[in-house]
């Protein structure tokens, strides 16, 4: 019988239950990679090219084993979603028992993989995996906690960037001030998604419904949040540029321009700040993407004394 009573497609809703559209995600841990190979110097080896496409595939796939319990558990809630409700559980396309073994089964395979890469990789895709647990599964179940719910998925950055950097062979944990503000640009764009969600779906009661966290969640906590959480990552760049590279001041009001203009997509109709899976079907957000990537990619192998003595800032360096 499916989860719905109804109906079941052969493979092609449990495709979908791994949202293999949702990899795009993973684009966060190009950074990690960027700077294990900027801070150690020992990683810029070619020969670590393969066990990073293995390190990224096995991140993809513990992804997909949390979005598939995501869905299970969430299908109760999932029906009062104007879209979600279509999902493969809410419809009833799938059976439980099968969901269930693919969750398992992606999740092994993603751990068995990245075992093979190294062990510090390993320790951190099973702490990916773990958050999915502590996410979604009762009584813990953080995405029904105001706040919480923000700060817990948004940890999921800075395990993001530790597999990058041991996907090259890292052999030491980043500074602490990458992973924070990591760790609060994630909870900036989780708060912004939410708050997006709360304005489409325009009735604090069935808003209540689909998610717990929106009983106690109004738009002016959640435009508080997003505020708060961008002021600390804009701080811990700060952090950043003065312990190791000044000239990444200069990249500074691009980051603000940018978290500027994804506030204002968040409140925008149908906004793609709902799906931060579908950000690249705004050119314009793109732009500044590539912009910030490549203008802190210039940034990081310039070293610029004037800049040091006009700030007054003594970095220690890499």
């Amino acid at each position: 019988m499916t989860a719905g009573g109804t109906r079941h497609e052969g493979l092609r809703p449990y495709v979908e239950l791994a949202r293999i559209d949702h990899w795009f995600k993973n684009i966060f841990i190009v950074p990690g990679i960027a700077a294990a190979l900027l801070l150690e110097p020992s990683t810029r080896n070619p020969s670590n090219a393969f066990g990073t496409f293995i390190a990224i595939l096995s991140a993809c796939l513990v992804a997909s084993s949390n979005y598939v319990l995501n869905e299970i558990l969430d299908a109760g809630t999932d029906r009062h979603h104007p879209s979600k409700k279509n999902r493969p559980v809410v419809a009833g396309r799938v059976r439980l028992p099968f969901a269930y073994a693919e969750w398992a089964l992606l999740g092994a395979a993603g751990l068995l993989l990245g075992a093979l890469v190294s062990t510090p990789l390993l320790v951190s895709l099973l702490a990916l995996w773990t958050m999915g647990l502590i996410y979604n599964v009762p009584p813990i179940r953080t995405k029904e906690v105001l706040y919480l719910d923000v700060l817990s998925e948004a940890i999921n950055n800075p395990i993001r960037l530790l597999l990058g950097w041991y996907a090259v062979g890292g052999s030491v944990l980043p500074p602490s001030s990458f992973l924070l503000a990591y760790w609060l640009i994630g909870a900036y764009l989780m708060a912004a998604k939410r708050f997006a969600e709360y304005r489409s779906i325009g009735d604090p009661e069935r808003a209540a419904r689909y998610r717990s966290s929106f009983r106690y969640y109004t738009e002016e906590r959640l435009a508080t949040a997003m505020m708060a959480y961008a002021s600390g990552f804009m701080f811990f760049v700060g952090v950043i540029l003065v312990k190791y590279h000044v000239e990444y001041i200069i990249a500074c009001p691009l980051l603000m321009i940018y978290l500027g203009y994804y506030t204002h997509l968040a409140y925008q109709e149908e906004s793609v700040a709902q799906n931060p899976e579908k950000l690249y079907r705004d050119p314009l957000l793109m732009f500044l993407t590539i912009l910030i990537v490549v203008t802190i990619s210039v940034l990081s192998v310039l070293h610029l004394p004037s800049l040091e003595r006009w700030l007054g800032i003594a970095v220690r360096g890499w």
